[in-house]
């Protein structure tokens, strides 16, 4: 699910469950604000953390908060995130 904020930032919602991320890729224009907001799940496992390699980024999910993790689109190029153990994965792609 998508989001436009009053400053027009982009905000996609990625359902964190035991079984991987949806969506788990992501596509966002360049240049123009993005954000990705986590929802987690009960019984989180290795997915109660995410990995962001690229943007040297980890953020811990809990089962009581949503967690928003802005992502640069000043040039294009990819973002890999992954769990803690690296084995579901996403991508962010800017374009």
């Amino acid at each position: 699910m998508s989001i436009f904020s009053k400053d027009q930032t982009k905000k996609v919602v990625v359902d964190a469950k035991n079984h991987g991320y949806k969506p788990d890729v992501i596509t966002f224009k360049q240049g123009k604000p993005a954000q990705l907001k986590f929802i987690a799940s009960d019984n989180m496992g290795c997915m109660d953390k995410i990995n962001f390699k690229q943007l040297d980024t980890k953020v811990d999910l809990d089962n009581n908060n949503e967690v928003t993790v802005k992502i640069p689109t000043d040039k294009p190029g990819e973002y890999d995130f992954a769990c803690s153990m690296d084995m579901f994965k996403g991508k962010v792609v800017v374009k």
